[in-house]
């Protein structure tokens, strides 16, 4: 694979990095990101992504863009309202790298399809706002063996993780979600709109760094982040012999779908 001219100065701020020349670069537009949420998480990610040369991204989400969500998901704009999140994402992704492809699925991710949404991407972004949601990704990801990137934001604060196969999983931090209503979500609580582009942007760099295959990933890990206090914490996570779904005894050998409340369906 030879690059044109305009793709060596498009790149050519990743081709000086050793860490990623042209080799790297080449991994890149060979890669496949799969993002479920266009929303304040998925939006800098789909973004950086797209900046960045990955060659397939998909993104994945059932809803329209409203002016609520201007205030963080700056993938969208004042004239997308309306608009399918799919699509305007779609557009914005292209108007930045036309030389990507780009998937769109609009349609809710469940047990039922989630397995065939992830199969042909190398690394998965959770950019949902959702317990079952994310319990789902999870379950998903870790049955079929993907790496993906969890993480949550709600007022000033973000947190994620990477999942790899044969580290710990998501579920073996948390292993149920919390009961409907005990944990708001960014609709209930508010969230500060640069928080998805601080932990989106993190997400984002995961995924290069997995295809690049350079870096430490955040395995083992959960990286927490305060705004408020401007602070940082690394924080180490064990395995569990007994998760549900990666320890030695499984008892999850299918994704399934835990109840949502309607009034949790939207993306960060």
């Amino acid at each position: 694979m030879a690059f044109t001219n305009e793709q060596l100065e498009r790149y050519s701020r990743h081709i000086l990095l050793q860490e990623v020349g042209v080799k790297g670069q080449k991994k890149l537009l060979q890669g496949k990101v799969l993002i479920i949420g266009a929303g304040g998480l998925g939006a800098p990610a789909a973004l950086y992504l797209a900046a960045a040369g990955v060659g397939t991204i998909g993104i994945a989400d059932a809803d329209e863009v409203d002016l609520s969500n201007l205030q963080r998901q700056v993938i969208h704009a004042t004239p997308d309202i309306g608009k399918a999140k799919v699509q305007s994402a779609k557009e914005s992704m292209l108007a930045i790298n036309p030389e990507i492809t780009v998937n769109t699925y609009y349609s809710y991710v469940s047990a039922e399809n989630i397995l065939g949404l992830i199969a042909d991407y190398d690394f998965i972004i959770d950019g949902t706002d959702n317990f079952p949601a994310k319990f789902l990704i999870n379950d998903a990801c870790v049955l079929a063996q993907k790496p993906f990137s969890h993480a949550g934001i709600i007022r000033f604060k973000g947190q994620l993780m990477t999942y790899v196969p044969g580290s710990p999983c998501y579920r073996c931090v948390f292993r149920e979600p919390p009961p409907p209503e005990a944990v708001p979500t960014c609709r209930q609580a508010g969230v500060i709109g640069a928080m998805g582009g601080v932990i989106g942007s993190l997400q984002a760099m995961e995924a290069v760094k997995y295809l690049i295959g350079k870096g430490d990933l955040l395995t083992g890990a959960l990286l927490t982040y305060d705004a408020l206090k401007m602070e940082f914490r690394k924080i180490k996570l064990p395995g569990r012999n007994d998760c549900a779904v990666c320890g030695e005894h499984p008892s999850i050998l299918q994704p399934f779908d835990y109840a949502l409340p309607s009034c949790d369906l939207k993306a960060e």
